[in-house]
This record gives C-alpha cells, sequence and structure tokens, in this order.
C-alpha cells in the first residue's frame, strides 16, 4: 500500500464466498457462476436466492423467496403510506429513499433481509412519481420484482422484454467484490448493528459520484453530442479541456467492464421489441467507438475501457428511469449483496478496526512553536 494514498489499494480486507472480480481479465464471478451466464436468463430472485445461501437459517426456494419479497414490497408500502411528509418529497431521490429506508426496522433474519431487498423498488418508484406530483402505486404481491417496479412506476403492466431487461440490470450489478459500499456495510454489520444499518451505510457510500452517482452523466454528454456524426469532434474537445469522459475507466478493471456488456446486450433485446430509441442507440456506439479510439490515443499509458455506467444509463433511460434516479435502481440490485457480505462479516469476520499512521505535529511541535 502507498501510505500517501491511503485508498487501501492492495490490501485484502476480506475473504469471500460471493463474488470475485478479476480486472486483467474483465471477469466477474457470483458465487461460481460467470456474468455472462447469469445476466441474460436469471430473475433477480434467483440472483437473491444465490446471495443468500448459507446465511440465513431455512432460506425458502425460489417460488417461496418470490412470494416472500411480494409481502415485503406490501409492507414496505403500508409504511410509506403511514409515514409520508412533505418534505420528503423535496429531497433528491436518493436521499429520500434512504431516509424511507432509515424507517424500517434493524435486525439479521430473513424477514428483516427481505424487507430491505423489496423497500428501495417500492421506495424508489414513489418517489419518482411523487416527482411528477401524482400518488404512488401500491405493490403487486404476486408479481416479480423487476415486473412490480416497473408496474408501480409507470402505472402499467409492462412487457415482458422491459421485465427481463431490468433483470438483467439488477442481477449484473447485485455484488462486485469489496466495492465503497460493499466495504462500508461491512464495517457497520462488523460492529453488530444489524443489517438496516449496515445497507443505510451502503447507500449513503453509493450516493457518492465517484461510486454510484455517476450513470447520469453519461447521458448529458450525449444530449450534448446530439448527432453520431459530432461525437469524435466533442469527445476530443472534451478531452483536451481535461473533462473526464463518464462511462469509461473502473479502479479494477484493466479490460473492458464485463458488465458493459451485459447491459448491452439487454438493451440490443429490448431493441428488438420497439423499446429502444434507435437514433439515441446509434448516437450511444458511435460515442463509445469515438471515446475508446480518443482515449488510447491520448492516454495511451492509462487502461480506459467501458465500464458499467455507459449502458446502465442507456438501459435505464429506455426503461423509463429519470436519470436523478439511476442511483436508486442501483441500489434495488445491490442491497442484495450489501446484505450477504454483512451476513458474511458477522458470521465469519471480526470488527473491522485498521489502523492509521499519525503524520499531525507533536506535542514538542507544538512546544518549540510556542517558544518562538
Amino acid at each position: 500500500m502507498n501510505d500517501e494514498d491511503g485508498g487501501l489499494e492492495g490490501v485484502v480486507a476480506a475473504r469471500t464466498v460471493l463474488s470475485e472480480v478479476d480486472g486483467a481479465a474483465g471477469r466477474l464471478v457470483i458465487r461460481g457462476h460467470e456474468l455472462g451466464e447469469i445476466a441474460q436468463h436469471w430473475r433477480y430472485e434467483d440472483a437473491v436466492a444465490l446471495l443468500f445461501e448459507g446465511f440465513f437459517d431455512k432460506l425458502p426456494d425460489a417460488a417461496a423467496l418470490r412470494s416472500g419479497l411480494g409481502r415485503a414490497r406490501r409492507e414496505a408500502f403500508e409504511r410509506l403510506q403511514a409515514n409520508d411528509d412533505a418534505m420528503l418529497r423535496k429531497l433528491p431521490p436518493i436521499e429520500a429513499v434512504r431516509a424511507l429506508m432509515a424507517r424500517l426496522p434493524d435486525g439479521d433474519d430473513l424477514d428483516t433481509a427481505l424487507r430491505l431487498v423489496a423497500a428501495p423498488a417500492v421506495y424508489t418508484a414513489a418517489v419518482m412519481r411523487w416527482r411528477l406530483g401524482v400518488q404512488a402505486l401500491a405493490p403487486d404481491e404476486t408479481l416479480p420484482q423487476a415486473g412490480d417496479m416497473l408496474r408501480m412506476l409507470h402505472g402499467r403492466a409492462p412487457t415482458a422484454a422491459q421485465v427481463a431487461a431490468l433483470d438483467t440490470y439488477l442481477v449484473t450489478v447485485c455484488d462486485h467484490g469489496l466495492n465503497a459500499s460493499t466495504f462500508a456495510a461491512r464495517v457497520v454489520a462488523s460492529t453488530g448493528a444489524g443489517l438496516a444499518s449496515a445497507v443505510l451505510a451502503g447507500i449513503s457510500a453509493l450516493k457518492g459520484p465517484l461510486h454510484g452517482g455517476a450513470p447520469g452523466p453519461v447521458l448529458d454528454a450525449l444530449d450534448a453530442i446530439g448527432t453520431a456524426a459530432n461525437a469524435r469532434a466533442w469527445l476530443e474537445e472534451a478531452v483536451a479541456g481535461g473533462q473526464r469522459l463518464m462511462g469509461f475507466g473502473h479502479r479494477i478493471y484493466r479490460v473492458r467492464d464485463p458488465r458493459a456488456d451485459a447491459l448491452k446486450g439487454a438493451l440490443r433485446r429490448l431493441g428488438a421489441e420497439g423499446s429502444v430509441n434507435a437514433a439515441r442507440f446509434e448516437l450511444a456506439e458511435a460515442a463509445e467507438k469515438a471515446a475508446l479510439a480518443i482515449l488510447r490515443e491520448k492516454k495511451p499509458d492509462r487502461a480506459l475501457e467501458t465500464n458499467v455506467e455507459f449502458y446502465t444509463a442507456l438501459l435505464l433511460e429506455a426503461l423509463g428511469f429519470g436519470r436523478e434516479s439511476f442511483t436508486c435502481v442501483f441500489a434495488a440490485g445491490r442491497v442484495s449483496g450489501w446484505i450477504a457480505h454483512a451476513r458474511e462479516q458477522v458470521k465469519k469476520g471480526r470488527l473491522i478496526r485498521p489502523q492509521s499512521v499519525y503524520v499531525g505535529p507533536t506535542p514538542e511541535d507544538a512546544e518549540a512553536a510556542l517558544a518562538h
């Protein structure tokens, strides 16, 4: 570790069975399954069951888990109705969702875990409807999580392709090694504070623009570029001006982020039914191609490839989520990973308490300063 860096680079802080991120090979494995294997075909409930396996007593099968999440969404909505207030409606979406999540009871059992997984889907849809000046919709317990989230957001039944696309996103982001929000969740869990407390720590870390707050600016850039023909010139000017190109580069991956391909595939499948603006997709592909070429020319010493944020922005936009809600949707997927890591930490780990190196003034320095 570089002492002056302080970013814990290369420090092993946990041994986990949950996921492996191979940055050199561009590979993500979730409990023995390659991302490409599960992203296209699994529902989010399948990923939750996989992540939770071994961390709770009497984990139900997939069908029972789906029913449990349905009941938990209903409970989350009942709490929403009982605790609605005007101040919540004025907050940015991720802060409103965090405030609503903070009202959930803490605990370490499966009921608590399912409540925490279910709630972000309910609260994200409710908060976005509030911003449109319309009432939040009650959940439909019979639906899978992704389908119900879209129905609560838009007030109509989604297509099968839209549900599959959101499932792909939620599965793709459900866990990703010891990222900042997962580490925050594990630190809090290690104190014995409970799952709700750990999840709140995860949400707070995810809120930062260097972690989960980045996909929205991808769309801002595409809006500014305007047309595919203008991509190269706009991006060259941005790089020359020292701007960071959002959607490119990753702390771990030295090659293309495998999640980008999973989400691009979902976007293509969604486009096959006409749910994606063809011109928008063409613009995105042109921007991606131009950005990669420019980055290789201008920054040949850095590994700056397409990351998960680029196609996250396009996919969530196509599904009708406003860009201000993207971090909330990210949380709705990642919450299952936070919970699994929290349970793993409590079962196998210790209180996380690293050391620091003091580099401040000494008492002798203070005395010398007074002497002068």
